[in-house]
């Protein structure tokens, strides 16, 4: 079922200038792509190190590595170095919070999102 209750208007929080705008949509865009999804997914419960995102998502190292340095420098992943290792996990709750009004939100919406012709599907 769909939420019916109205947004007041002073709820929203996109940005009303331009830079700030740009801002919240390249945050967005950061989590456009299925494979950092499925890394963030994968780093919730635990801190999880390169190797185990690579086996996980089943892709090359290089392109695992270039997807967590973006989720890092995002801030929606934390990097943890000891030795030669690598560590990450999702710190902020406030991610798993979006992750899970998006999945929420595109249950109640999944025909139109998969009908949308405008935004084009991850390569």
């Amino acid at each position: 079922m769909v939420p019916t209750s109205k947004v007041a208007v002073h709820d929203i929080v996109v940005p009303a200038d331009p830079a700030g705008r740009e801002l919240l949509a390249k945050f967005f865009r950061a989590l456009g792509d299925p494979t950092r999804l499925a890394l963030l997914q994968f780093c919730v419960a635990d801190e999880r190190t390169g190797t185990e995102c690579v086996a996980h998502v089943g892709l090359s190292q290089g392109r695992v590595s270039a997807h967590l340095a973006c989720l890092v420098s995002c801030g929606m992943l934390s990097l943890r170095r000891q030795g030669r290792f690598a560590y990450y996990q999702v710190v902020d709750p406030r991610v798993v919070d979006l992750l899970a009004c998006g999945q929420a939100t595109v249950a109640d919406h999944a025909a139109g999102v998969a009908a949308c012709t405008r935004v084009e599907p991850a390569r």
